[in-house]
């Protein structure tokens, strides 16, 4: 397997690649994962071929949500912005965690930081209990990385790499 490119980056952002590298890699059934920003821009995904692979190793067949990073950025967003309006209707302090369970497979949105949002899309054979636990530690080692300064970082790099795939 070839590692994303992180030539360039901080070790900052080296660390929080590594750290979704291998959230995909040793946690069974999750198909994709996206870091959303408070304003809803993915900030982070899954690599594809990575995850292809490693869906192939363990003979699983479904792709994320239309195979796109992007569209599971969206819906985590979505989900996020839903969940923190229903919180304040009902006055019960800030969102922790989502879980959305369907037939085919389940969605785990947590916060991070600062309105940031981890979203992992699992297949229906995942372990969910597996998968909350790997999410919470995610979440604690990158919720304290993720600076205004490294979110503007990762942008930057998504851009470039969009910008050089177009081409």
């Amino acid at each position: 397997m070839t590692a994303p490119s992180t030539f360039g980056l901080s070790s900052e952002a080296r660390n929080l690649h590594w750290l979704l590298t291998n959230l995909v890699e040793e946690v069974p059934g999750i198909l994709s994962v996206a870091v959303v920003s408070s304003d809803g821009l993915l900030l982070l995904s899954s690599d594809a071929g990575r995850n292809a692979e490693a869906r192939q190793a363990r003979g699983e067949q479904r792709t994320g949500p239309r195979g796109s990073s992007a569209d599971l950025a969206t819906i985590v967003s979505g989900i996020g912005s839903l969940t923190i309006g229903a919180a304040k209707l009902m006055e019960s302090g800030n969102v922790k965690h989502t879980m959305v369970a369907m037939d085919e497979g389940s969605l785990f949105v947590m916060s991070i930081s600062d309105g940031s949002l981890l979203g992992v899309h699992c297949s229906a054979e995942c372990d969910m209990s597996v998968v909350a636990y790997h999410t919470a530690l995610f979440v604690g080692r990158a919720g304290h990385v993720l600076t205004p300064e490294l979110r503007s970082e990762l942008r930057k790099s998504l851009e470039c790499k969009s910008a050089g795939s177009a081409r």
